[in-house]
């Protein structure tokens, strides 16, 4: 398949995610909406969402069985089959619960099985962009694309998910999420084919013509975690990810401290996501132009200013103004992590590795987020809402300022790229 129609493939499938996810899609808003509603402080909005995160966090279980365990008669191709199947089933049926403010702990334990479909479809399509853009040399583009089609997603369930929110029709935003889903279940069907490479490793079980083993995965996975600069980037994007400063916070703050309505903080989402598509079509222009040190500074420098900017977040046009800025430096700066972790990624266990990696990050924005909500609920009984929330800010920024200290680990020839040796591709077929 060519770069353009890789590119539209894992688009449509970003597209969907950005609506579908309900850490940041469509249903972020509503959820955080039903439990403020229902009288949950922000510490427990912040552990509600930290918890649908670990989904995200054991991305490397996910991986091992997209690498090294056929299912389905293919590779990768039933898994997100599967995954996506079942993320349709479990948000369709979230609108047809009767939901009240005693049972948050059911809304948490319906959202979990969409959670993990959603993670897992996400560790297959990124195994895919992985393998097809090492080949091409097209990581940081195919990343751009993918990214810039969420956050296009995002513009929309900004402002929908405000309005749902407004109206007191938050259920509504599970069954739009679900059809979405739906969307991606007939793309994959129909477009998604196992290459005859891959197929052929997948006809014998194989990783490397060699029947597989679970020794096999280990020894492969040993490998991987062994090359240079796994360790150092997995550290980084920890780091670079760690900031108690979280959207739960944001939306507390907004709600509580400057009053806004829940349409105007879903309308300040849209804009956010406005930054962040601008941002994500620059670094697709400018990635393959720019040397590694300066990305890796870049990655630091934009995630400081991300942060700071929401030092004066006080107003609606601030509100505008600011949301739109440190979308554009965010996501140029977490492109830059992105693309230097796929550069890291050996083409035989794209899916576990690259997994490993996303699934730090995503523990530590977890961890931080629950940490985060629970601090700002404790600084605000003692020193109130603006205080609070500049001094989250502060530590989210210093955080961030720490990741200079790896800078040493950080060497640019481990970013070189990797020598397929023939290595099976899994996307739109050949």
């Amino acid at each position: 398949m060519s770069v353009l129609g890789l590119g539209a493939l894992f688009g449509l499938l970003y597209f969907v995610q950005g609506i579908v996810d309900p850490t940041d899609g469509l249903l972020s808003q509503p959820v955080k909406s039903l439990l403020r509603n229902w009288g949950y402080s922000a510490a427990y909005a912040a552990w509600f969402i930290a918890i649908l995160s670990i989904a995200w966090t054991i991305k490397p279980l996910y991986g091992l069985l997209v690498d090294f365990v056929p299912f389905a008669g293919s590779r990768r191709r039933g898994y997100l089959l599967l995954t996506t199947a079942v993320a349709t089933i479990a948000l369709t049926s979230v609108y047809f619960v009767p939901l009240t403010s005693e049972r948050a702990l059911l809304l948490l334990l319906l959202l979990l099985p969409a959670a993990v479909a959603i993670a897992f479809s996400d560790v297959v399509i990124d195994a895919m962009m992985v393998t097809a853009g090492q080949r091409r040399g097209v990581t940081g583009r195919l990343q751009s694309i993918q990214w810039a089609s969420m956050y296009a997603a995002m513009i929309l369930t900004g402002i929908i998910g405000g309005a749902l929110s407004q109206a007191g029709m938050q259920q509504l935003g599970f069954l739009i999420a679900g059809l979405s889903c739906a969307v991606s279940l007939f793309t994959i069907w129909f477009l998604v084919r196992e290459s005859q490479k891959g197929g052929n490793a997948v006809a014998s079980s194989s990783l490397g013509g060699t029947k597989f083993t679970w020794r096999r995965a280990l020894v492969e996975m040993v490998q991987t975690l062994r090359q240079p600069g796994i360790a150092a980037i997995g550290a980084f994007l920890f780091l670079w990810n760690f900031n108690p400063f979280s959207s739960t916070v944001l939306y507390y703050y907004s709600i509580e401290a400057l009053r806004f309505s829940e349409q105007f903080v879903g309308s300040l989402g849209a804009w956010h996501a406005v930054g962040l598509l601008s941002g994500s079509v620059l670094y697709g222009v400018i990635c393959r132009t720019i040397p590694i040190p300066w990305l890796i500074h870049s990655s630091i420098v934009t995630g400081i200013l991300a942060t700071i900017a929401y030092w004066g977040y006080r107003d609606a046009p601030s509100g505008v103004v600011i949301s739109l800025a440190v979308g554009v430096v965010y996501a140029i700066g977490s492109l830059i992590q992105l693309d230097l972790a796929a550069r890291v990624c050996r083409p035989e266990t794209a899916g576990t590795t690259f997994a490993l990696l996303m699934s730090l990050t995503n523990l530590s924005a977890a961890l931080s987020q629950g940490i985060g909500g629970w601090i700002y609920e404790a600084m605000v009984a003692w020193w109130g809402y603006l205080l609070a929330f500049q001094i989250l800010v502060a530590v989210g920024a210093l955080f961030t300022a720490g990741c200079w200290l790896l800078l040493p680990f950080l060497k640019p020839s481990v970013f070189a790229p990797c020598k397929l040796d023939g290595a099976a591709e899994v996307v739109g077929g050949e």
